[in-house]
């Protein structure tokens, strides 16, 4: 077993092999439902919030139980925490595939967010015990990051391979697989590390973060589907606030903290954690806003929709296994703000110039949120104590994972504003039909196809224009905090950006 030493794990490449595919595994199924959504509609006929849940029940789950996972995992051992979790994940993907009613589904899907919570927060401790060398460990974080990334952007190619060719619950059973390879190979590969001196756990402080966590991305989500001014998006939000500003009071109180708050006052800490947040958080939303207008608007085909991402994929998986020599030859410093500059530029070429045919913008989108992915992620393991790497590995994640569902939240509601409010009266179209096609783009196509001729073909375009409107916005204003969080970075690592840290 490993403690917190320097001991060097001889088939630790192998290790990171089973790691990366937990990891695709996990980020596979934040996006696999993509394009799965207009069939489980038809076929399980989900109210409007169940529909809502069973897409985002998945991240909601992951987000709220990272930080608890990843300090369980320091006290109980990392590889416990992994294998269970690659075993929560396998039930739970079998239940999601059998799944007959909305219901069943939710829960289902609430039950993988907990298996990827599990395995998610392991990973990261577990890289550091066994890659001690910092260059080492540089080359691992890019390999691992791009296996997360890569499944985020493969999740709606898959999808739509397999939904072409057999029921929407095949998406799902591809991970029991998965999960049978990585049990066998995590039990013969996998040394277990620990905290040698874990502190009492606060199961106090475990409810105050994995509920504050929970309800502050379920609040966010919600603003997409209803009017601010609603309780309903309001009350959840503070709510959370109020319970996650009391946790960090009370870890800074309590002789055992569950988390160290005080590892934020690095600002290569804090910084990376912001930085990953941020890229992550658009790089989710643009793969979700593009598969709808590819298949909604552009008549794509869920395969068709997923292929047409395949660049952004790879160039992902590149950025994220470049970086790391980026980073040894000239400094993490300009890799990072580098990485969110080009994203950022990405994101502007496809507010001004739109999504089709763009696939200069797709490609330097994953070139640079690879390279910040990876960065960030080094970034954060680096600067934390190893005792407490499962903690930190857990924050790391929550960035990630926050980022995903706040990201989707925020953007798409932006985007929903916009395509409200632009949304041009269609002459001929009954009021009724018009007011249901400006409530969403997949009620537009709907109500287009249905009434057919001039006026579904007006519509149509009224509900193209005002898409296009909203991404434009939305990406633009995407660019926009990228921009200034390369700025951020710039300017807060630069006293250690000579040596790269």
């Amino acid at each position: 077993m490993l403690t917190e030493t320097n001991q060097t794990t001889p088939h630790r490449w192998a290790v990171l092999g089973v790691l990366c595919a937990g990891l695709l595994m996990v980020g596979m199924d934040l996006t696999v439902l993509h394009v799965a959504v207009p069939t489980i509609s038809r076929q399980l006929l989900p109210s409007g919030s169940e529909l809502l849940w069973i897409v985002d029940s998945y991240a909601l789950t992951v987000a709220a139980g990272l930080i608890t996972c990843g300090t369980l995992g320091d006290r109980f051992g990392r590889k416990r925490m992994l294998m269970a979790g690659f075993v929560v994940f396998g039930l739970a993907s079998a239940a999601a595939a059998l799944s007959v009613a909305p219901g069943q589904l939710i829960a289902a899907r609430a039950a993988l967010g907990v298996g990827g919570a599990m395995i998610m927060a392991s990973t990261p401790a577990i890289i550091k015990a066994v890659f001690p060398d910092d260059r080492e460990r540089s080359v691992a974080i890019g390999l691992w990051t791009a296996a997360n990334s890569v499944g985020v952007s493969v999740g709606p190619l898959l999808g739509g391979l397999l939904i072409e060719h057999f029921w929407w619950g095949s998406v799902f059973l591809v991970n029991v697989t998965i999960v049978v390879l990585a049990v066998f190979g995590g039990a013969l590969l996998v040394p277990e590390s620990r905290n040698a001196r874990p502190g009492r756990w606060d199961a106090v402080s475990a409810g105050m973060s994995a509920v504050g966590l929970g309800t502050v991305v379920y609040a966010f989500q919600q603003l997409g589907e209803h009017d601010g001014s609603q309780p309903v998006a309001w009350i959840p939000a503070i709510l959370g606030m109020v319970l996650l500003i009391g946790f960090v009071v009370r870890q800074r109180r309590i002789s055992h903290p569950l988390l160290d708050v005080a590892q934020f006052a690095d600002r290569r800490f804090s910084l990376s954690a912001l930085c990953i947040l941020g890229c992550y958080g658009a790089y989710t939303a643009l793969l979700f806003l593009l598969t709808q207008r590819f298949q909604l608007l552009e008549g794509s085909s869920p395969l068709g929709a997923g292929l047409a991402l395949v660049p952004l994929a790879l160039a992902n998986a590149g950025g994220a296994a470049v970086a790391p020599r980026f980073a040894a030859r000239w400094g993490r410093r300009p890799g990072l703000s580098g990485g969110l500059l080009l994203c950022a530029l990405a994101l502007a070429a496809f507010a001004l110039f739109g999504a089709t045919g763009n696939y200069a913008a797709l490609v330097a989108a994953g070139l640079g949120s690879g390279a910040v992915m990876t960065l960030g992620s080094d970034a954060i393991l680096g600067v934390a104590k190893p005792e407490r790497a499962g903690e930190a590995g857990a924050v790391q994640e929550t960035s990630f994972s926050l980022g995903a569902g706040l990201g989707l939240a925020v953007l798409g509601t932006v985007l929903s504003v916009v395509y409200r409010s632009d949304f041009a009266p269609v002459p001929g179209a009954s009021a009724q039909e018009w007011d249901t096609a400006r409530s969403s783009l997949g009620a537009a196509t709907e109500v287009a196809t249905r009434t057919g001729g001039r006026v579904g073909e007006a519509l149509r375009g009224a509900a193209e224009h005002a898409f296009d409107a909203g991404f434009a916005i939305a990406t633009g204003s995407a660019a926009v905090v990228l921009a200034l969080l390369g700025g951020l970075a710039w300017r807060g690592l630069r006293e250690s950006g000579r040596r790269g840290h």
